[in-house]
C-alpha cells in the first residue's frame, strides 16, 4: 500500500513539472536521451518514498533530482521554445533582453539617450517597382538572344537596345552585309558584338566555326586607335566569354610575343588595329582562310589618321569574299567609306542610317558651347570652365599638340596627360585610373577622341577648333553617351576661327557665351562649399571657438562677410580679378563703343578713339572687333585704366562707352577670308576705295581694313575718311 502510493505521489510529480515547464510539441516524437540532455530549462523532482517493513518506525526520505537538459530536434520546423510566463507570444529570453536594452538606456545620461534615439534607423520608403522588360521599347527579350547573353546584359544593367543596335541585330544574324551609321556615343559597339556572337555560337556560322588548339579567327575587328580596340576588346571578352569564346587585342606599342603566343594558342575574335594587324598577317601569324566575319568600326576615322592602304591591303587578304559578312560602321559617311562599301561589301548589303541627310549631326544630347579665348588666357580660364560646367563629373580636355597637353595637364591640380609619347602600359594606367575616378581630368591629343568611350564623362574641352568638322563632332561625341546629357565647350580665338563652317556642316548651334564672371563662379562652386562646411562635424567647434570669437572681434567684419571669405578660400580664391568677356584675359574690361551710326571699319574705330583718347591708350586697346549689326565695336582695356576710357568720352559729342556685362554678337572673321582686301564691287581697291569692276551699292559689314563698294575706282562709300 504504501509503495503504491509513493509510485502515485512521483507519477503526479513528473506530470505536474512537465506540464509547468514547456508544451509539448505538435508531432509526437519519441524523446531519447540525447533530446533530454538539450532542454535550456530544470527539472526538480521530488520523491516521498517510506522504507519498510521496521515496524513502528517511519522513515521519510525526501530526494531532490537536478536534470539539466536541452532539448534538439535537429531538421525539424517545430522546434521548442523558451517557456513563456505571460502567455503573451514573447519568450522569457526575449524579455529579458529587452529588460536588459532598457537598463542600459535608463543609465544613460540624457545627451546620450537623445543620440541613441537619432541612431534609430528610420523605415526607407518602398521603392517604386520597375518597368517590366517587355513594356520597354526594344525590350532584350523581343531578341534572339541566348540567356548567356542576357544574363550579362542584365550585369550591365541594360534592359532594352539603342536604336542602332535593335535595327540592325536581325539585319546581322540573318547574314548580310551592313553599312551602320549611327551619331556619337550611340552603342554602335554593342550593334556588332551581340549579333556577330549569337551567330558563331548559336546562329548560322557555328557550323563551320573552328575549335580547339591553334584554331584560325572567326571574327577580325579593325579599329582606328590602341583605346578604341582595348575597349572594344573588353566588350567581347566580357560578353564572349559566357558563350565559352576566346579574343585577343593586337596594337602597336605592345610586345609582338606575346601577342603571338595567344595566336598560336588560337582564338575566335581579333581585334586591333590596322598597323599591327598587318605585321602580323605579313609575318604569317595570322590566318584568314576561315573568317566568318569582319568588321570596320570608326571608318572615318581610318581615312583620316591615313589607314587607306592597310585597311584595302587587310581585306584583299580574304580569298572567299562570298563566304564572309561584312561590316562597316561611322558616324560620317565620307567619300572613302562609300568606296570602301562598294568595294568589299556585297551588292545586296543592307544600310541603317540613323543620321540621313538631317543637318544636325553631332549628339543631340549635348549642349554646345563657344567662348571666346587667346593663347595666353587658356591657363586661367580652364580651371573655371571646370568648376562652372563639370557638376563634379570627369572632364576631357583636347589640345592640338602633345606639348600643349603636358603642359596643361602639368597646371591643373590632378589633371593627367594622354598623347603618342606616353608609353602604352602608362596610358592604360591613366585610362584605367580615370574610368574608376582616381582623377577626374584628363588632358589629351586627339588620339583619344576616337579612344574613349566612358559613359560618364561630363564636359568636353577644346581648346582650339579642329580642323574639320568631323573631329569636332567625335570630340563632343565624348559626352552625352548612351543616354546621359553632357556639356561641349570650344574656345575660340576672335581673330582666326572658322566657327560657322563647324556650324553649317555640323548642323550644330552654338551657344556663345563669355568667360565665366565672379559672379558665374560663386554661383556654380560656392554651394559646394557650403556643403563642406556643413558636413564638418560638430566635435571640432570647441577648439576652434576661441579663434573664431577673436576673428569676428578683432577683422571689423560681419559674421556674413567673414564666411563669404571662408567660402571662397575652400575652394581655393583668395581674391576675384576682372575678366575680359573678349579674349577672356585677366585684368582687362571689355568696352562697347557706339557713335549713333553704323562703324564699317575697325579703323574708323580707332579714328573715333582717338578724338578722346590719348594715342598710349588708343594703342593698349586690343582686340577690337565690330559687332554683327555694324552698329558698334567692342574691345578690351587694362582694368587699372578704365576710368581714364570712361571719362575720355565727355569729350566727345555722340559717343557711347560702356563696360559691357554680356557679349553681343560679333562679325565673322570667316567674311574677311572670303572677301580678301578686295572691295565688293570687284578688282582691288585700295584702303579706302572701292574694287575695280563691279558695281551697286553692295555695303557688307565686314571685319577688314577695306571698304566696301562697286564701280571702276573708287566705290561709291571708297575714298571718304570718316
Amino acid at each position: 500500500m504504501h509503495e503504491v502510493e509513493c509510485f502515485h505521489k512521483a507519477k503526479r510529480s513528473w506530470a505536474h513539472c512537465t506540464r509547468a515547464c514547456a508544451p509539448l510539441p505538435r508531432k509526437q516524437e519519441k524523446i531519447s536521451l540525447f533530446s533530454l540532455l538539450h532542454l535550456p530549462w530544470l527539472l526538480f523532482l521530488s520523491f516521498n518514498l517510506t522504507l519498510l517493513p521496521i515496524p513502528k518506525t517511519r522513515i521519510t526520505i525526501t530526494i531532490t533530482i537536478t536534470i539539466t537538459i536541452t532539448a534538439s530536434y535537429p531538421n525539424s520546423s517545430q522546434q521548442s521554445q523558451p517557456p513563456d510566463p505571460d502567455c503573451d507570444g514573447v519568450s522569457g529570453k526575449q524579455k529579458m533582453a529587452k529588460k536588459r536594452k532598457a537598463s542600459d538606456i535608463e543609465a544613460m545620461p540624457m545627451e546620450e539617450k537623445a543620440d541613441h534615439k537619432k541612431k534609430k534607423k528610420k523605415k526607407k520608403p518602398p521603392m517604386p517597382p520597375e518597368p517590366e522588360e517587355d513594356h520597354l521599347p526594344n525590350a532584350v527579350s523581343n531578341f534572339r538572344i541566348s540567356d548567356p547573353l542576357r544574363a550579362k546584359l542584365k550585369d550591365k544593367g541594360i534592359q532594352s537596345l539603342f536604336p542602332i543596335q535593335a535595327i540592325t541585330f536581325d539585319t546581322v544574324l540573318d547574314g548580310s552585309d551592313l553599312v551602320g551609321r549611327a551619331r556619337t556615343g550611340q552603342g554602335k559597339t554593342l550593334a556588332f558584338v551581340l549579333p556577330i556572337l549569337e551567330s558563331i555560337t548559336n546562329g548560322p556560322a557555328k557550323a563551320s566555326r573552328k575549335t580547339g588548339y591553334g584554331r584560325t579567327p572567326t571574327v577580325l575587328v579593325l579599329l582606328p586607335t590602341r583605346e578604341l580596340a582595348c575597349q572594344v576588346h573588353a566588350d567581347f571578352d566580357f560578353y564572349g566569354g559566357a558563350m565559352g569564346l576566346s579574343s585577343c587585342c593586337l596594337y602597336g606599342g605592345a610586345p609582338y610575343q606575346a601577342q603571338e603566343v595567344k595566336l598560336k594558342r588560337g582564338v575566335d575574335i581579333v581585334i586591333g588595329t590596322p598597323g599591327r594587324i598587318k605585321d602580323h598577317i605579313e609575318r604569317g601569324n595570322i590566318d584568314l582562310s576561315q573568317l566568318k566575319f569582319r568588321v570596320l568600326d570608326e571608318a572615318d576615322e581610318m581615312l583620316r589618321m591615313g589607314f587607306v592602304e592597310d585597311v584595302e591591303l587587310i581585306l584583299g587578304k580574304v580569298e572567299n569574299v562570298n563566304k564572309v559578312q561584312t561590316l562597316l560602321f561611322s558616324a560620317t559617311l565620307p567619300d572613302w567609306v562609300k568606296h570602301i562599301a562598294a568595294k568589299f561589301l556585297k551588292p545586296d548589303k543592307k544600310t541603317a542610317d540613323l543620321v540621313g541627310n538631317t543637318k544636325m549631326k553631332a549628339s543631340t544630347n549635348v549642349r554646345h558651347i563657344i567662348l571666346p579665348c587667346t593663347g595666353s588666357a587658356r591657363s586661367q580660364l580652364i580651371p573655371d570652365i571646370i568648376r562652372c560646367y563639370s557638376s563634379g563629373g570627369r572632364t576631357i580636355i583636347f589640345t592640338e599638340t602633345k606639348e600643349s597637353a603636358s603642359q596643361l595637364a602639368g597646371m591643373l591640380p590632378g589633371a593627367r596627360a594622354l598623347h603618342g609619347d606616353i608609353q602604352q602600359a602608362q596610358r592604360e594606367i591613366t585610362l584605367s585610373g580615370f574610368r574608376s575616378g582616381k582623377f577626374m581630368t584628363l588632358v589629351a591629343t586627339n588620339v583619344a577622341a576616337r579612344g574613349l568611350d566612358i559613359n560618364d564623362v561630363q564636359l568636353i574641352i577644346q581648346c582650339e577648333p579642329p580642323r574639320d568638322v568631323e573631329a569636332y563632332i567625335h570630340r563632343s561625341g565624348r559626352t552625352g553617351r548612351a543616354g546621359n546629357t553632357g556639356v561641349a565647350v570650344m574656345l575660340y580665338d576672335p581673330k582666326r576661327s572658322n566657327i560657322s563652317k563647324i556650324e553649317r556642316e555640323s548642323g550644330v548651334k552654338f551657344e556663345h557665351i563669355s568667360a565665366p564672371q565672379p559672379d558665374d563662379i560663386a554661383k556654380a562652386v560656392g554651394g559646394k562649399a557650403a556643403e563642406m562646411i556643413v558636413e564638418v562635424s560638430d566635435s571640432v567647434i570647441p577648439a576652434f571657438k576661441a579663434a573664431a570669437e577673436d576673428l569676428l572681434n578683432s577683422s571689423g567684419l560681419s559674421v556674413v562677410e567673414l564666411l563669404a571669405k571662408a567660402l571662397a578660400k575652400a575652394v581655393g580664391y583668395t581674391e576675384i580679378k576682372q575678366r575680359s568677356l573678349l579674349t577672356s584675359m585677366e585684368n582687362y574690361v571689355t568696352l562697347l563703343l557706339e557713335i549713333g551710326r553704323p562703324i564699317f571699319t575697325p579703323s574708323f574705330a580707332y579714328g573715333v578713339l582717338r578724338r578722346f583718347l590719348p594715342e598710349e591708350k588708343v594703342e593698349a586697346v586690343k582686340g577690337l572687333s565690330l559687332t554683327a549689326d555694324g552698329n558698334g565695336v567692342v574691345f578690351d582695356v587694362p582694368a587699372e585704366d578704365l576710368d581714364t576710357y570712361l571719362s575720355g568720352q565727355e569729350n566727345a559729342a555722340n559717343v557711347s562707352l560702356e563696360v559691357l556685362k554680356a557679349l553681343p554678337r560679333l562679325q565673322q572673321r570667316e567674311q574677311q577670308s572670303r572677301w580678301g582686301r578686295f572691295g565688293d564691287g570687284g578688282g582691288r581697291g585700295n584702303r579706302f576705295s572701292g574694287g575695280r569692276g563691279g558695281g551697286g551699292r553692295n555695303i557688307r559689314f565686314l571685319n577688314d581694313r577695306f571698304s566696301n563698294g562697286g564701280g571702276r575706282g573708287r566705290g561709291n562709300w571708297g575714298g571718304k575718311r570718316w
